[in-house]
């Protein structure tokens, strides 16, 4: 006798599309370009962050693809006690292969959560984006980026504004907007953003 398997609660459904969310802004991605790379149609996939839809494991599995992730890293649920621990090994990691632009996200994407930090490397002659790129951010969501090392540029609503390492830049993160490494050098950064943070 064919079982059905268990239907996921919405809260399940949540913390996946909020992992979908974290880490496709955190390559810089629009729904769009997410949809572009795995598939998927930018509508359902809006659905699937929204909570509103659970993916069936094909759709989810090709979401993973887009994403640069296996599907188990996709699909794994973080219980979200008083502290949550990400170790090193364990890090969510993704990026654009072939096009010098890697990331480690560092929070888990917890029910309720509302900022999210990743590191970035980026090598030389790479981009996070490029001019043109729709916004990818919530409306009033900041960001804070912070130089770790190397030198690298913030293209915000088309104007550029250099950074060196130990320099930190926060701005309207709702802006068009890419980083841009045109050194000779890797250079690393951490970014932070928070929803809802910008006073109207």
């Amino acid at each position: 006798m064919a079982v059905a398997p268990p239907q996921p609660t919405p809260t399940a459904e949540i913390q996946v599309g909020e992992r979908v969310r974290a880490l496709r802004e955190a390559m810089g991605l629009s729904l769009r370009g997410l949809a572009e790379r795995s598939g998927v149609s930018a509508q359902m996939l809006s659905q699937v962050e929204r909570g509103e839809t659970s993916p069936t494991l094909a759709v989810a599995a090709r979401i993973a693809a887009g994403l640069e992730l296996t599907l188990s890293q996709l699909l794994r649920l973080d219980e979200g006690g008083a502290v949550t621990v990400v170790r090193a090994a364990d890090r969510l990691r993704g990026g654009a292969t072939g096009r010098g632009h890697r990331y480690d996200v560092l929070t888990p994407p917890l029910p309720g959560q509302r900022a999210e930090v990743s590191l970035h490397t980026l090598e030389p002659g790479a981009a996070t984006g490029g001019a043109g790129d729709p916004p990818i951010h919530e409306p009033g969501a900041r960001e804070t980026a912070v130089v770790a090392a190397g030198e690298l540029t913030l293209v915000c609503d088309g104007v550029a504004h250099r950074l060196a390492e130990g320099d930190a830049v926060t701005f309207d993160a709702d802006l068009p907007h890419h980083f841009e490494n045109d050194s000779g050098a890797d250079a690393r950064f951490y970014a932070i953003v928070a929803a809802g943070l910008r006073r109207s």
